[in-house]
């Protein structure tokens, strides 16, 4: 049986609203040990904001992180992948587009999300990507 994209993904998606502070974000992504969230309306997905979106086009441009919200910094209209995709189809995907992280979205609903490691680790686990990515933070 072949591999598909729900059985390589991080499921449940952690999700705020993009009237969410950057704070907000960058807290639940500290907390729940996370690199991205995605950004929603009820069940519709309307983008994701990254540790680095909060940080490069955020922080660093002025914004203060308890009065911007995530708006400023969220890349709209993500490339998604649906839950039967092909972990090596998903794989070359990121490599064109220059991502880490992609949501996964079943019939307009976020039900995922999958990143570099996630992938690494179904490919080979062995990897220092998949061995990095299975580590606790540090600090």
């Amino acid at each position: 049986m072949q591999t598909k994209i729900a059985d390589v993904m991080s499921p449940v998606p952690v999700t705020l609203p993009l009237t969410a502070p950057m704070r907000s974000a960058a807290t639940l992504m500290r907390d729940t040990n996370i690199g991205a969230v995605l950004v929603v309306d009820g069940d519709e997905l309307l983008g994701i904001v990254t540790d680095r979106d909060l940080v490069v086009r955020g922080m660093a441009e002025g914004a203060d992180p308890d009065i911007a919200s995530i708006a400023e910094v969220t890349t709209a209209s993500p490339i998604t992948l649906a839950p039967d995709d092909d972990p090596a189809e998903a794989a070359a995907l990121m490599r064109r587009h220059g991502i880490r992280r992609v949501p996964v979205v079943d019939r307009g609903t976020a039900v995922g999300i999958v990143s570099l490691g996630d992938l690494a680790k179904d490919r080979d686990d062995t990897s220092v990507l998949a061995d990095i990515s299975a580590q606790p933070p540090t600090g």
